[in-house]
């Protein structure tokens, strides 16, 4: 029966944080590879795993961002958020395909874009709400899974959408950056989605307040070379300063 087959995966799915179609298919021997799959499929679906090569990751143990909870965060720097947003809103251009990375940040950026003719995908829904109170903004907001900590939709749905449009200029703020890790943040999940984005930008510029500097999490999704403007709140570490620098990063200070 596939419902005690699934049960099955569904307990591997809460106790390890990834399960291989190898262990599977020596588990459930009478089973073909394709319908191991399909379950593989549904787990995905029901937001319990993402499918990767050679089996799935299991979201609870991917979920874990080591971020304080959403609300806690909109409340810290919000003076050090506001200068970073303004200098920001300096590089956005009507007539361009804008990104917004999720996050409180993009969230304090959004509340402070002036109401022009601009066309931003998202991938978080907060923010494309709050941008619904500009009358000329058009508001694209990516499909999939919705993370709690970081109000963010990731998700295999989210990395097609991305795969089928354009960004001119992307918005991304990471949990963390370092000269050894790049830009990081602790959901594989999103960190999978950020770095679509950063690959298929024209321009990336990364926002990051003194609390993201010298800090490293678990999953990097671009190093300082990938970026084209830093705009930063505080005085970077010499060693990311000097890898800035020799990338020809552009660094403004709020």
């Amino acid at each position: 029966m596939h419902s005690e087959r699934r049960k099955v995966i569904k307990e591997m799915l809460e106790n390890k944080p990834f399960v291989s179609l190898k262990e599977l298919f020596a588990l459930f021997p009478d089973v073909s590879g394709m319908t191991i799959r399909r379950d593989i499929d549904f787990f995905e679906k029901n937001g319990d795993a993402i499918k990767v090569r050679g089996g799935a990751r299991s979201m609870k143990f991917i979920t874990t961002t080591m971020e304080d909870k959403f609300p806690n965060r909109m409340l810290k720097n919000r003076r050090s958020k506001e200068l970073l947003v303004k200098k920001a809103i300096e590089y956005l251009e009507p007539g361009r395909s804008i990104f917004m990375d999720s996050g409180t940040t993009m969230l304090t950026m959004a509340s402070f874009l002036p109401d022009e003719r601009l066309t931003i995908t998202t991938t978080g829904p907060n923010i494309a709400l709050e941008l619904l109170n500009k009358s000329n903004v058009i508001v694209n907001i990516i499909g999939g899974m919705v993370t709690r900590d970081n109000i963010s939709v990731t998700g295999t749905l989210a990395l097609k959408f991305l795969n089928a449009i354009n960004i001119d200029t992307a918005f991304i703020v990471p949990s963390g950056v370092s000269a050894s890790a790049g830009l990081s943040c602790g959901n594989f999940s999103e960190c999978e989605t950020k770095k679509l984005i950063v690959e298929k930008s024209r321009l990336v510029v990364a926002l990051i307040d003194e609390n993201k500097l010298d800090r490293s999490l678990p999953y990097s999704f671009c190093g300082i070379k990938d970026i084209d403007i830093l705009i930063t709140s505080a005085i970077l570490p010499s060693e990311l300063e000097k890898q800035a620098k020799e990338a020809g990063v552009k660094i403004i200070h709020a």
